[in-house]
């Protein structure tokens, strides 16, 4: 049980550790290392060895068989299996440009494997290119062969072939030559060469020049023959042309001839021998007429070129007048400016006019007359002599309309005092037209108006709004007419004057619970808005719009609170705001409140008066009672009793009436010396409570 406990733990250590088991042998791939002899740059032809060093661990003697493989650009290029522990050398004998590249290492052993960094070689210097002909003189048009050679090189190579330092082909192969079949350009002594490049991705690298080869090229006797008659010095329109194109020293041994005849880019006729073609001579065509041979690759041209005399120019076509309205006479003249007169005679010249049956008549030679139409019309003249036809350029008319009676507007809002702008405009006419505006019958000024879209606008300013009755304007595209609008017919807003504001009832009459009417009052062009403010109130308190100059505010039931200090704005379409005085509203008391306060103030005096009198009489009670306690003795003297009632009484006769005292304290001394007089009063003193003092005291 433990030794199987012991392999297990073996087996799984082999296969999670580099270190591996093998018929009981443990070993572990130390390092692999690539090495390039004699160095990593060298020139071609050198012998470089790739060494592959393996470094390996192992638990036993016995070596371990090993696969090596050998990599250049990530391609395997060598595989090699050894049972020794001996470094891998791979020869590179007599490098080339193709062996520059990253070359790899990897080893593999029982399944492990380990790669070894890469390691670049860059081999410099490319063979000598050699070129070699099979014929280095032939005849024009004969095919000769080119073999370009890379001694020793390999890869992917392209090959270029040159004829005097133009490159004339291109060829790539996987080998180190290349052969081409060429065709000398043309007559004459040529030198050819030829180079090649070494493709290495993503790298190239060319080659010098190969050694050059003169190749000479020999004319064949075959030519092509351009005939042209009549051979005249001076050919006219109109003259009959022959025209050959033949083949010159044509051989049996030469074969598959092919004969072209063009004039100019048209081609006339083609065939194998002979070629005839005869056309009508004529100005305006090209001069230039080719004879074409080619056999092969071999192309003989001859040329000719003849100048042809006009019969007559081409002619043109002008209208009288210039410009011409609706319905209006107009002549149109054909004319060619020039002729061959030794060819030909005026008489034989015939001008007529495109399309027929039009709504001109002919007049004469080349003249045709007649009145305008309503619409634009298109004429071509024609002129032809001697089977000669020549087409003038299209002629368009376009009659001009006469301008409508023009109409006259506002544009915008016209507002006393203000510029703005009075349009003139006609439904139709021809351009340019000339708008005039007038006050009353004098001009003020002129607009020219020459394009499409193109209005007359007129700025005005007037002092008065029935000013504007008076402007007119006259349109005119033409000599003799010249039609007026009718008179201007607008609105003038007028702008606002300083508005009054009026308030009932007036100021001082202002009392809780009336009613308030702000009435604001402006001169102007209706329609008029109007706002109410009171100070210390950023919003109007009330906006309204009218197409009076006045309208009113209202506010009802009135309190303290609508004290305050108000004005009015107003504004119309002349966009001037206009603002009030102020105006300062204080509501008074209501007469009601005033009377209630009155009664209530009323009441309080009462009520204090009876307050005091009360306060009165209950205090005279009190000396009363004090002086009753005060002359009550055990047993009185009648003198005593005399002197304490009639002071007593004489206090009470003196609040009752206002009187002065008559005495002085209770010693019933006298004032004024009058104590004898009230001793010597008759007093009944037998009742002492229903006395009562004489008037003559």
């Amino acid at each position: 049980m433990g030794l199987l406990l012991l392999l297990t733990s073996m087996l799984l250590s082999s296969y999670f550790h580099p270190w591996r088991v093998v018929n009981a042998q443990m070993f572990m791939i130390r390092d692999i290392t690539l090495s390039i002899e004699p160095s990593i740059d060298v020139i071609r032809d050198t012998n470089v060895t790739l060494r592959c060093q393996a470094t390996v661990s192992s638990s036993g003697l016995e070596a371990l068989s090993r696969e090596y493989i050998i990599y250049k650009d990530s391609k395997t290029i060598y595989t090699k299996t050894s049972s020794t522990s001996e470094d891998l050398l791979y020869p590179l004998s007599e490098v080339r440009v193709f062996n520059t590249g990253k070359y790899t290492c990897k080893v593999k052993i029982e399944g492990k494997q380990m790669t070894s960094g890469a390691r670049k070689l860059t081999v410099t210097g490319l063979s000598k290119p050699v070129l070699h002909l099979n014929k280095v003189v032939v005849s024009e048009g004969e095919e000769i062969t080119a073999k370009c050679t890379a001694p020793g090189e390999t890869g992917s190579i392209f090959f270029y072939f040159y004829e005097d330092s133009t490159e004339i082909q291109e060829q790539q192969v996987l080998s180190n030559q290349a052969e081409a079949k060429l065709r000398l350009s043309s007559v004459g002594v040529h030198k050819l060469h030829c180079a090649y490049t070494v493709l290495i991705t993503p790298d190239s690298f060319k080659s010098e020049e190969s050694n050059t080869v003169t190749v000479s090229v020999k004319e064949l006797p075959i030519a092509a023959v351009l005939e042209i008659l009549p051979q005249s010095p001076k050919i006219y329109e109109g003259d009959q042309l022959f025209i050959s194109c033949t083949v010159r020293n044509a051989l049996h041994t030469f074969k598959s001839i092919h004969l072209y005849l063009s004039q100019g880019n048209k081609l006339l006729s083609r065939g194998d021998t002979k070629v005839n073609h005869s056309s009508v001579a004529l100005a305006k065509d090209p001069g230039d007429f080719e004879c074409r041979l080619e056999m092969g690759d071999v192309v003989k041209i001859d040329t000719k070129t003849i100048s042809v005399t006009e019969l007559f120019s081409v002619p043109t076509l002008t209208m009288s007048p210039a410009a011409v309205f609706q319905k209006e006479y107009l002549k149109l003249t054909c004319k060619s400016e020039s002729s061959a007169s030794e060819r030909l005679n005026r008489d034989e010249l015939i001008y007529t006019l495109d399309p027929p049956g039009g709504p001109l008549i002919r007049k004469g030679p080349g003249i045709f007359s007649g009145n305008a139409l309503l619409y634009d019309f298109n004429y071509t003249c024609v002129a032809q002599a001697k089977g000669i036809v020549k087409q003038s350029e299209t002629l368009t008319v376009r009659p001009k309309v006469s301008v409508s009676t023009p109409k006259i507007s506002v544009v915008g809002r016209a507002v006393l005092g203000q510029p703005f702008k009075i349009l003139c405009q006609s439904d139709i006419g021809s351009l340019p037209i000339n708008y005039t505006l007038l006050m009353g019958y004098d001009q003020l000024s002129t607009i020219v108006v020459k394009q499409p879209f193109q209005q007359a606008l007129f700025t005005v300013n007037i002092p008065k709004p029935d000013e504007i009755s008076k402007y007119m304007c006259e349109a005119k595209n033409r000599q003799r007419e010249a039609p007026l609008s009718k008179r201007l017919n607008a609105t003038v807003i007028v702008p606002l004057t300083h508005p009054i504001l009026t308030v009932i009832p007036h100021p001082p009459e202002i009392s809780e619970g009336d009613d308030l009417y702000l009435i604001c009052g402006v001169k102007g062009s209706p329609p008029v808005s109007f706002k109410w403010y009171r100070v210390g109130n950023k919003h109007p308190l009330y906006t309204t719009t009218s197409i009076k100059n006045n309208t009113d505010y209202q506010v009802h039931s009135l309190s303290k609170e609508h004290s305050g200090v108000y004005y009015c704005e107003a504004v119309n379409h002349a966009n001037n705001v206009v603002r009030s005085n102020s105006v300062t509203i204080e509501v008074r008391l209501a007469l009601w409140k005033k009377v209630v306060i009155g009664g209530f103030s009323l009441l309080a005096v009462s009520v204090l008066v009876v307050v005091c009198v009360l306060c009165f009489r209950s205090k005279r009670g009190k000396r009363e009672a004090a002086a009753e306690l005060s002359v009550k003795p055990s047993s009185p003297k009648s003198d005593d009793s005399l002197t304490v009632n009639l002071t007593h009484d004489t206090e009470v006769y003196n609040a009752a009436t206002g009187a002065a005292p008559l005495y002085d304290g209770m010693e019933g001394r006298g004032t004024n010396g009058a104590r004898d007089s009230v001793a010597s009063l008759p007093v009944d003193i037998s009742n002492r409570s229903s006395y009562s003092i004489p008037a003559t005291v």
